[in-house]
C-alpha cells in the first residue's frame, strides 16, 4: 500500500479570464434547476491552446488498484486503474479540456466528479482543501474539503484505499453550517470510456427509466416508445432499442432509474473488464446514465472535450436523490454521512447481484448453472451453494478467488422454478442471487402544477410552493402560491414561514418579522408549545438580524421545545451568551447542543473556545483532537489548534466571522485574520502546503 502526494504535469486548457462584471443569471435553468451563479465568475471562453501545467496530485495505490486524486479540479478521482487487468476501469482524460458545460462555465470529463449541493457541482474546476489520513491498518483516506460557493455549507469527501481490498471506498460527510434548512443533491459522475462492445448494466427489477424531472420514461433495457425523439420500437428487429448499449443511442440522451438493490456498473466486452458501484440502497438510490450520443453531434462534443478520439459515457450514482433535480433538506447544523464503493471486475460479464464483498452472473441454462464470480478480497475455500425456495441445498462447489482471479464455473443441477445462489466464505455470506425478480418500484412522469387560481386547497398551495423552493425552480417563484394561500386564509402558518424565508435571504427583515409574527400567532392559538416551532426560530434569526438580541433569544428558547429546532435554537442562544460573556450558561447551552448533533463543527468549536476562555485548556485541547479526528478540515478548530490556514480567503473570513459572531463587548475577537496570526495563513497565489 503506497500513498503520496507528487504533482503532475498535463497538458491543460485552461479557461480565460472572466468578465469583470458579473453575471446574475437569475432565470437561467441548468440540469433542470436554477443556474444562478453569482457570486461566482462566470467563465464563458476556454484557451484553443493547450500549455503544459502543473496540478497538485495525490497518489493511492495497492496490489489492485491505482487511483489519482486532483485536489485543484473539485477533488475528482482523476484515475482509476485496474492493475491486474491493465484495465482504466473509470476513463483517463489525457488531458485537461474544459468546455462551458459547468454551472459556472469550465467543467471536464473523465474519472469521478463529485457533485453537491446541486449537479454539476459549483466549485466542480475549483480547489478543494486535501488532507491524507492513515489509519492503524494500513488504510489510507484522502480528505478533499470545501465551503460550497452560495450557501457557505461544507462538503467533504475522503477517497479511501485499503491494503487488502480492491475497493475504491468514497466516504461523504456533508456539514450544513449556515443558519437556515438548506437543499442539496449528491451525485458521484463516473466517467466510462465506451465503443460499440461496452453494456452498462443495473438491477434486474429496473423496468423502467425517465428523463430530468422524470418529464419522459420509457421501459428498459428495451425502450417501447419515442424517447428523445428516436422511435426506440422501430429498432428492435436489429436489438437497436436496448438502452444499456452505448452503440444503440444515436442523440444526446439520460435516463435515471430506481432499484431495491443497491449496485450497477459497467462492462466492456473487448477489454473483458469493468467496475461495479455499490452503496445503501436505502439512501443511495439514485442511478443515472448519461451520453452524448453515438453520432457525428455526439462525436464532436467527445472532441470538445478530450484530445485522444475517445467516447465515454457518465454512469453517476446519486445520494439523498433519484433524479436530477431531486434535492433533499439538511438542517442547520445537520452532517450527513455516508459511503459508496467502486471495484473493478474481470471476465465475468456485466453482474445480476454484487455488495461490497463480491459480485456474481448467474446464467441459467437447462441442467445446469453458469456462475462467474468476482470478489474484493482474497477469498480462498469460498461455497457457492444453489438451494430451492424452500432452503434445500441442489448443489454446492468449492471455489477459490480473489481481486483480479475471478471464478467461473458450469456447475450441473436440475433447476427448480425459483432458483437461490449463495456465495459463503467460512459463516460470512458475500453474496446472493435470487432468480425471483421482484416487482419493479413505480416510476410516474412528473406533471406541471396548476396555476395558482386553480389549485384547490391552501394545504395544497403551500406544498406546491415548497416543491418549486425546494427544487429550486428556475423560471417558476413559490411565492405566488404561497401569497394565494394568504389570500385564501391570511394566517396560514406554512404559507407565512416559506415568503418569511424567502424575505429573510433577501435581507427583507421588516417584512420577514410581520409574516413570521403573524405565524407565530395562529401556531400559538391553542397551544403556547406548538410541535412545529419553524416560525418561532426564523422569528429568532429575524430579530437577530434587526439587533435585538434578547427577543431574538426568548424566540429561540420557545424553539428550542421541539426537537427538530433545539440544536440550532440552542446554537444560536449560546452564540448570543458567548457575546454578552455569560461564558457559563454558554456552554451549558453547548453541552445540549452537542447532545442533539454530537458533530455540530461549529458547537464543537465554540466550546473549545469558550473553555479556553474560562481556564480549561486541556479540555479544551483534547476536544479539539476529537473534533479533528472526526473532520480534519474544519478551519475553525484548526485555527483554534494553532494549525496553519492553508484554505481559500473566503473561507478565512468564514472562520473570521465565527469568532466575531462569540467576542465580547469591547473585546477584539483572536481571529484567523488578526495580525499576529497573519503568518499562519498560506498567501494568496501560493501553492498550498501538504498537511
Amino acid at each position: 500500500m503506497a500513498a503520496w502526494r507528487e504533482p503532475v504535469t498535463i497538458d491543460s486548457y485552461l479557461p480565460e479570464r472572466p468578465d469583470r462584471y458579473p453575471a446574475y443569471l437569475d432565470r437561467r435553468v441548468y440540469q433542470g434547476s436554477s443556474g444562478r451563479v453569482y457570486p461566482l465568475p462566470f467563465h464563458d471562453r476556454i484557451s484553443p491552446v493547450a500549455v503544459a501545467h502543473e496540478w497538485d496530485a495525490v497518489h493511492l495505490e495497492n496490489r489492485w488498484v491505482r487511483l489519482m486524486v486532483l485536489p485543484e479540479l473539485g477533488g475528482r478521482i482523476h484515475v482509476g486503474h485496474d492493475r491486474s487487468a491493465g484495465h482504466d476501469f473509470f476513463y483517463r482524460n489525457r488531458v485537461i479540456k474544459p468546455a462551458l458545460v459547468g454551472l459556472a462555465g469550465p467543467w471536464i470529463a473523465g474519472g469521478v466528479e463529485f457533485n453537491w449541493p446541486q449537479h454539476h457541482r459549483p466549485a466542480t474546476f475549483l480547489p478543494t482543501d486535501v488532507e491524507i489520513e492513515r489509519e492503524p491498518d494500513g488504510a489510507v483516506t484522502v480528505w478533499c474539503s470545501d465551503h460550497d460557493p452560495f450557501a457557505r455549507m461544507k462538503g467533504m469527501h475522503g477517497i479511501r484505499l485499503r491494503p487488502d481490498r480492491a475497493t475504491v471506498e468514497v466516504r461523504a460527510r456533508l456539514y450544513n453550517r449556515s443558519e437556515t434548512t438548506q437543499t442539496f443533491l449528491w451525485w458521484a459522475n463516473v466517467a466510462a470510456r465506451v465503443h460499440d462492445d461496452y453494456q452498462s448494466f443495473f438491477p434486474r427489477d429496473v423496468r423502467v427509466v425517465a428523463d430530468h424531472a422524470k418529464r419522459a420514461v420509457t421501459a428498459f433495457p428495451a425502450a417501447d416508445c419515442p424517447y428523445y425523439g428516436i422511435d426506440y420500437a422501430a429498432r428492435h428487429e436489429h436489438g437497436g432499442d436496448r438502452l444499456d448499449w452505448y452503440r444503440n443511442i444515436p442523440v444526446p440522451t439520460s435516463y435515471m432509474c430506481s432499484s431495491r438493490e443497491g449496485f450497477f456498473g459497467g462492462y466492456d466486452h473487448a477489454a473483458r473488464a469493468g467496475f461495479v458501484h455499490v452503496a445503501d440502497p436505502h439512501t443511495a438510490v439514485g442511478k443515472k446514465q448519461w451520453t452524448w450520443g453515438n453520432s457525428p453531434f455526439g462525436h464532436a462534443w467527445d472532441r470538445n472535450l478530450g484530445d485522444d478520439g475517445a467516447a465515454y459515457v457518465e454512469l453517476m450514482a446519486g445520494v439523498f436523490t433519484d433524479n436530477q433535480p431531486d434535492f433533499a433538506f439538511i438542517a442547520p447544523g445537520e452532517t450527513k454521512v455516508f459511503s459508496q464503493f467502486w471495484y473493478p471486475i474481470q471476465e465475468i460479464g456485466p453482474v445480476h447481484a454484487a455488495t461490497v464483498d463480491a459480485a456474481v452472473r448467474v446464467d441459467v441454462e437447462p441442467g445446469a448453472v453458469l456462475v462467474g464470480l468476482a470478489v474484493t478480497a482474497e477469498r480462498p475455500g469460498c461455497r457457492i451453494l444453489l438451494e430451492d425456495d424452500r432452503g434445500a441445498v441442489l448443489a454446492e462447489v468449492a471455489a477459490d478467488a480473489a481481486p483480479g482471479a475471478p471464478h467461473r464455473t458450469r456447475i450441473a443441477a436440475d433447476v427448480p422454478d425459483r432458483l437461490l445462489l449463495r456465495v459463503l466464505h467460512g459463516d460470512a455470506e458475500l453474496v446472493a442471487w435470487d432468480s425471483h425478480v421482484p416487482a419493479a418500484p413505480d416510476v410516474a412522469p412528473a406533471t406541471e402544477p396548476p396555476a395558482p387560481p386553480d389549485v384547490e386547497s391552501t394545504e395544497e398551495l403551500a406544498l406546491i410552493g415548497t416543491h418549486l423552493e425546494q427544487y429550486r425552480h428556475a423560471t417558476r417563484s413559490p411565492e405566488p402560491y404561497w401569497r394565494e394561500a394568504l389570500r385564501r386564509d391570511p394566517g396560514h402558518v406554512a404559507s407565512s414561514v416559506g415568503l418569511a424565508g424567502r424575505a429573510y435571504r433577501r435581507a427583507e427583515y421588516a417584512e420577514a418579522e410581520a409574516l413570521l409574527t403573524r405565524a407565530v400567532d395562529r401556531s400559538t392559538t391553542w397551544n403556547a408549545h406548538p410541535a412545529d416551532t419553524t416560525a418561532l426560530y426564523l422569528s429568532g434569526l429575524v430579530l437577530e438580524r434587526r439587533g435585538r438580541p434578547g427577543e431574538a433569544y426568548a424566540r429561540f428558547a420557545a424553539a428550542s421545545w421541539a426537537r427538530a429546532w433545539r440544536a440550532p435554537a440552542g446554537y444560536r442562544m449560546a452564540r448570543i451568551d458567548a457575546a454578552a460573556g455569560r461564558d457559563a450558561d454558554a456552554l451549558h447551552r453547548l453541552a445540549d447542543v452537542r447532545r442533539v448533533e454530537p458533530e455540530h463543527l461549529q458547537a464543537r468549536a465554540l466550546t473549545a473556545l469558550l473553555l479556553r476562555r474560562t481556564g480549561r485548556a486541556a479540555e479544551a485541547a483534547e476536544l479539539l483532537r476529537d473534533t479533528l479526528a472526526l473532520d480534519p478540515l474544519d478551519w475553525w478548530s484548526r485555527d483554534l489548534a494553532g494549525l496553519p490556514l492553508t484554505t481559500d480567503a473566503q473561507t478565512c473570513l468564514d472562520v473570521a466571522l465565527e469568532y466575531a459572531a462569540s467576542a465580547r463587548p469591547g473585546r477584539r475577537c483572536a481571529c484567523s485574520t488578526s495580525p499576529r496570526n497573519a503568518k499562519r495563513i498560506a498567501r494568496p497565489g501560493r501553492p498550498r502546503p501538504a498537511h
